[in-house]
């Protein structure tokens, strides 16, 4: 019988071992392995049952490495800053023709998406990849080259690019425009007509904010229909269930086309942005660069598209801004 090479824990264990020993918190481990503290203990436990020694004194409140534990942090450091120091540089050489892009799934299919021909355009050997979530995730260790954020600026990352920002203002179709008795013309009418909502995520794209800047805070719709996606609410404004939030840039192409329409030409000119941020590891690559690089001349090519140049004839003119709230 042949004896094993190597008798080693599994990568995971002294991956979580490492962030746990860095941070001297299973809790701040947790937070930037994307798992939760409870799997980050296990993993601790099982890797000392492996090795049958103490690798954490465990406190009122803290940890404290045992000699063995700062033996083990020694070794597994710099393993895993040699593997990923190797694995980059394999990725760097290898067929890095890839692009990974996340952002919300609103962005890439109001915004990004209807442009995308543009860049594949100019590079069709890059293989561009869209993954749309509101969870921001670590880009390095999803293997995630670009990330689009609408966020605060002080939630923006270190070396973030800002895009542009929001304007926020009522959209709906056209067809509630017209006919009778309720056609939509007035704030007041919106009391016959349903308000289309975001819940979770982007729960910040606040009717009652726009409503109290109109001066109509006790504004009571005919009905309520709540969506956890910013396109799906969009979705349902073009099929004329309602009225919805719009955020300018992202609805202006539907604007333009004439199937949305901004009935009151009023608007919020809100405190978030989009933001594009690169990984640290790719974000360098020309590819990677390059459209980065595009994403901020659409975004100037398009600087007028989606605002509200003027409200129709005896529209109210309103401008606010509202309170910021974190968002991803």
């Amino acid at each position: 019988m042949h004896k094993r090479r190597f008798n080693l824990p599994p990568l995971d264990l002294i991956q979580g071992f490492e962030a746990a020993a860095r941070n001297l918190s299973f809790t701040k481990a947790a937070e930037e392995l994307f798992i939760t503290q409870s799997a980050v203990s296990r993993q601790i436990r099982a890797l000392e049952d492996h090795l049958s020694v103490a690798l954490f004194e465990r406190r009122h409140r803290t940890l404290v490495l045992t000699e063995p534990g700062r033996s083990l942090q020694r070794a597994a450091t710099e393993l895993l800053e040699r593997l990923q120091e190797v694995t980059d540089r394999l990725r760097t050489t290898g067929a890095a023709r890839h692009l990974t892009v996340t952002t919300t799934s609103g962005f890439a299919s109001l915004w990004l998406i209807p442009r995308l021909r543009g860049f594949t355009a100019l590079q069709p050997e890059v293989d561009v990849r869209i993954t749309a979530s509101y969870k921001a995730i670590n880009l390095e260790r999803s293997l995630v080259d670009v990330a689009v954020r609408y966020c605060a600026p002080h939630n923006a990352p270190e070396g973030a690019t800002r895009l542009f920002g929001e304007e926020l203002f009522p959209v709906c179709s056209p067809t509630l425009l017209r006919g009778s008795p309720h056609a939509l013309r007035t704030l007041k009418d919106l009391e016959h007509h349903a308000l289309l909502h975001i819940d979770g995520a982007f729960g910040f794209l606040d009717w009652g904010t726009w409503l109290a800047a109109q001066g109509c805070p006790d504004l009571r719709p005919a009905a309520s229909l709540r969506f956890d996606g910013y396109e799906q609410m969009i979705g349902a404004a073009l099929s004329s269930q309602g009225v919805g939030m719009g955020i300018g840039r992202l609805v202006g192409g539907l604007i333009e086309e004439g199937r949305l329409v901004a009935p009151f030409g009023t608007s919020l000119e809100g405190q978030r942005a989009y933001y594009v941020i690169r990984s640290s590891v790719t974000g360098g690559r020309p590819h990677v660069e390059a459209f980065v690089d595009w994403l901020v001349g659409e975004a100037k090519v398009v600087l007028g598209q989606g605002r509200l140049s003027s409200p129709p004839p005896g529209a109210k003119s309103a401008a606010a801004r509202p309170r910021a709230r974190s968002a991803r």
